[in-house]
């Protein structure tokens, strides 16, 4: 019902910047908050960033200052700005979303994208 699609994630040094886009489609009514996660090997998946409707931010601590997330809600799409990358950035990154459907059921984080690699050499 609803699809997520993440990309821009790569390979950057110590210092480096990417800015990873995920758009949301499908039978979508409205989005309200919009998040990215990251998985790293070994670790459990986490939240880095999220952005409800409004524009309001929360971040992680160890992202804080660092990384930006923003919207566009006209194009049911985040974005996450990730700048003076650290090796500890390396990671799976996902996105996901808290979505009403046109049939007016609402989906808390449940559908998953595949996810775009970030890889942080020292």
């Amino acid at each position: 019902q609803v699809q997520l699609v993440e990309s821009g994630g790569g390979l950057v040094q110590a210092g480096g910047s990417l800015r990873l886009s995920c758009t949301a489609s499908g039978n979508i009514e409205s989005i309200n908050h919009m998040a990215w996660f990251r998985q790293a090997p070994g670790n459990q998946r986490e939240q880095v960033a999220n952005i409800i409707s409004d524009g309001s931010t929360r971040y992680a601590g160890s992202v804080k200052g660092r990384f930006t997330i923003s919207r566009d809600n006209a194009k049911n799409t985040v974005y996450l700005q990730m700048n003076d990358l650290k090796p500890e950035d390396t990671a799976v990154y996902y996105c996901n979303a808290d979505v009403t459907t046109t049939s007016a059921v609402q989906y808390e984080f449940e559908f998953w994208g595949q996810g775009t690699q970030v890889t942080v050499s020292s």
